[in-house]
């Protein structure tokens, strides 16, 4: 039998998700991040779909000549962020891999001609584009294993794209019943260091880098909703491309590649309010196949 892709999703992983609520109730002028409840609705759409697997493609693991699929067994220990170990340390982890997935993505990107290659080494590191959202789909406590896939940094969009289609085909291959998790934000221009807020609730749209931003991101949800993911590659070079997408919107176009592309017309439905991060776009966008 033929494997397919039951549901996808644009997740946030930033790392202020990953404060106490005390802490982020305060920085949310009493109230938390809808990002967090945004996680429990996450968590139904995923378990409704009754998934053999969970691919994260992850916006921070960045490899160089080769998109990557995480072929090892499991993975298990403490993560510390080299980025920000003042607050995100400490944090516990133990899930299972899926090797053959990533031998069954190799496989078709080679008959392709492609660059998508399994790597397993247990000493690999982690990034917490795939552990925060481990820990907040709480996909530790299920038996659902889940292999992470890197972002190239030397490619463009469309190498994105077909890297996505050939780990789809790979997904085919395997049998299994698989959901696709983008782990990363949509515009990803960061607040200079002695930013000072524009409203005292940190998460709020307004607190985003360039209000020029906002617009866009909130234009790209949209499209979401209308399933027009062909007008978002359409437009990928003259605006989401400036936009400074996280990882040159690798998460997001390999995600869709995997489904088709530009011709992928699967629906978005917001999961969550559009969000401020260090002047970042986030949100949690679920695709329903």
């Amino acid at each position: 039998m033929d494997g397919r892709i039951v549901g996808a999703g644009l997740v946030s992983h930033h790392p202020g998700l990953m404060q106490c609520e005390e802490f982020r109730r305060a920085m949310g002028a009493g109230e938390d991040s809808d990002l967090i409840a945004g996680y429990a609705r996450m968590r139904e759409r995923i378990a409704a779909t009754n998934p053999d697997v969970v691919v994260i493609f992850d916006s921070h693991w960045f490899t160089t000549g080769y998109h990557l699929v995480d072929a090892g067994d499991g993975y298990a220990g403490t993560y510390v962020s080299d980025e920000m170990p003042w607050y995100l340390h400490g944090v516990p982890y133990e899930y299972r891999g899926l090797p053959a997935l990533g031998y069954a993505c190799e496989a078709a990107s080679r008959e392709r001609g492609g660059y998508v290659r399994a790597i397993r080494h247990p000493d690999l590191g982690r990034q917490y584009a795939t552990l925060n959202v481990i820990k907040q789909l709480r996909l530790e406590l299920t038996s659902v294993p889940v292999v992470s896939v890197s972002s190239c940094q030397n490619c463009r969009w469309e190498h994105f794209l077909e890297s996505g289609a050939q780990i789809g085909e790979g997904i085919r291959r395997s049998g299994l019943r698989a959901v696709l998790l983008a782990s990363g934000a949509l515009s990803h221009r960061f607040n200079d260091i002695d930013w000072t807020p524009k409203h005292p609730r940190i998460f709020h749209e307004t607190n985003v880098s360039r209000p020029e931003n906002v617009e866009s991101d909130k234009g790209a949800i949209e499209l979401f909703r209308q399933g027009r993911h062909d007008l978002i590659v359409g437009r990928w070079e003259e605006e989401y491309r400036k936009r400074n997408w996280e990882a040159f919107g690798a998460h997001y176009l390999q995600m869709v590649g995997a489904m088709g592309g530009a011709d992928c017309r699967a629906k978005g439905e917001a999961l969550s309010a559009y969000e401020n991060a260090r002047g970042t776009g986030n949100v949690h966008v679920w695709f329903d196949l």
